[in-house]
């Protein structure tokens, strides 16, 4: 995808362009530009939604103001689909690779440093047969090797490879701390989720709703434990 660097403080900043004010985004809103960020929505297509879910609301009768990403869903997607549309049957011209576009290494071995001592730090839930401290000394171990390959490496990485590995570092720590954290506490974050998308529910579809939910009770667990974001989008 397009812009790693700028996906979600472009979505951030241009919300509250159009909300009017410096309006915080809320867990569920942040789980939500985590959504389209993992199904592949333009940053192009996200922007236009909010524009035109802001402007349809500014037609109606009301001065009350969209204080939810959620209220763009709709037409984000449509966005997106429109521009999927767009291109179909144009000529595709391939273009050279830009392994590093928007960072430097330096950036990015200084981002996995910093994880990587997060994690070590981390005091995980533990069960019976699962160790969340171990998996989180894993995971910065893991980090600290990509970091001595980087520092090693004579050329440029390429983003979307260590992309892919940060990927499966982070859902073999969403695993173990939903396998680890008491039922009842993952019971209470999915309650929590299910009571903020009430509102937006007929917004969304059946599949919508389920990533939602799930990227929620994700980002929840992690503010719990206080754990890093490993993604590069988050740097």
């Amino acid at each position: 995808m397009e812009n790693y660097f700028n996906y979600f403080t472009e979505i951030e900043e241009h919300f509250q362009r159009r909300h009017g004010g410096m309006l915080l985004l809320s867990t569920l809103d942040w789980a939500l530009i985590e959504t389209w960020k993992d199904a592949g929505v333009p940053l192009e297509a996200v922007l236009r939604g909010i524009d035109g879910a802001f402007e349809r609301y500014e037609k109606r009768p009301t001065k009350r103001k969209v204080n939810s990403l959620a209220y763009c869903a709709q037409e984000v997607l449509t966005a997106a689909e429109e521009m999927k549309e767009a291109a179909v049957g144009a000529a595709r011209v391939e273009e050279p690779t830009e392994t590093t576009k928007g960072f430097q290494t330096s950036e990015i071995v200084a981002f996995l440093r910093r994880n990587a001592d997060q994690l070590e730090k981390a005091s995980l839930p533990q069960r019976s047969g699962v160790s969340g401290q171990a998996v989180a000394q894993e995971a910065a171990y893991t980090l600290r090797e990509l970091v001595a390959d980087l520092e090693g490496s004579k050329t440029p990485p390429r983003l979307e490879d260590l992309e892919r590995r940060l990927t499966v570092v982070e859902e073999k720590l969403f695993a173990v701390m939903l396998a680890a954290t008491p039922d009842e506490e993952i019971v209470e974050v999915r309650a929590d989720a299910d009571r903020e998308l009430t509102p937006y529910r007929r917004k969304m579809s059946a599949v919508q709703i389920e990533q939602l939910q799930k990227q929620y009770s994700h980002k929840r667990l992690l503010e719990k434990y206080r754990l890093p974001r490993l993604s590069l989008f988050y740097m």
